[in-house]
């Protein structure tokens, strides 16, 4: 299945993600044995799958931070290869494994920048050896954005509503640099006023995407709209592929 990380968004304040984990780790922990094995929103992936994703990001966040600290920078996965199996062997713990695994890994994290000295945040690391070099300082806008999108990917209610405006609008910012198409666009935040093209030139013929910066942000993110919430809009109904989802 396509990598689901979202893209991040860029902001390093420690107080929205704190808010954040939080209302992630309520959610976790009011799962029976049942909903852990749903089907997440993510095609292919259970609710367990989302979590033990969500542990090895933060397992792998925390371990970037310790190397950092040392100076001796390290990738956050050994290959794509070894995370999608780690993924899957973390899905397929024990229910209460994973739920206790999970919840150390958020608290790893958070020791991890609060034991990361100044000096730690001016490196680089990548995401896999050779690919994706990312400054440390992106960390903790990257577990954010986890954070943030893969909640509502439980499916248990949460919903882009959800979000901050400043989450929102930096997320919607960072897929318009990611995502090309070959058709104009123009997307148009109803809560904001702000506005992005993408694509060739704007024209007369561009598609207009209408909707809320957090619906914005979810849909260029590959993902449809949640169950029970309308999602961005065009004037003929029919939203656009964006390419390279």
């Amino acid at each position: 299945m396509p990598d689901p990380e979202p893209f991040p968004a860029t902001t390093s304040d420690a107080s929205p993600l704190a808010e954040a984990t939080t209302r992630l780790v309520r959610s976790v922990d009011e799962m029976d044995d049942e909903a852990w094995r749903a089907p997440s929103l993510l095609p292919a992936w259970s609710r367990a799958h989302v979590v033990a994703h969500l542990t090895l990001n933060a397992e792998a966040l925390a371990g970037v931070l310790d190397a950092a600290g040392r100076d001796e920078p390290v990738a956050m996965y050994a290959s794509q290869e070894q995370r999608d199996a780690d993924i899957e062997a973390r899905a397929a713990l024990d229910v209460r494994e994973l739920r206790d695994r999970f919840l150390a890994s958020t608290t790893r994290y958070a020791d991890a920048v609060a034991a990361l000295p100044e000096d730690g945040w001016r490196g680089t690391f990548d995401r896999t050896p050779g690919v994706r070099p990312r400054p440390v300082t992106d960390v903790p806008a990257m577990r954010l954005s986890e954070v943030e999108v893969h909640h509502v990917d439980l499916g248990l209610g949460a919903t882009p509503a959800s979000w901050s405006e400043p989450f929102a609008l930096a997320l919607v910012e960072a897929m318009v640099a990611r995502r090309p198409t070959s058709v104009p666009l123009r997307l148009e935040a109803t809560d904001t006023g702000h506005a992005w093209e993408l694509g060739p030139a704007a024209t007369a013929a561009a598609t207009t995407v209408r909707g809320t910066a957090a619906d914005l942000g979810w849909w260029l993110s590959g993902r449809t709209a949640v169950p029970g919430t309308a999602g961005p809009t065009t004037d003929d109904g029919e939203l656009p592929r964006i390419e390279g989802l």
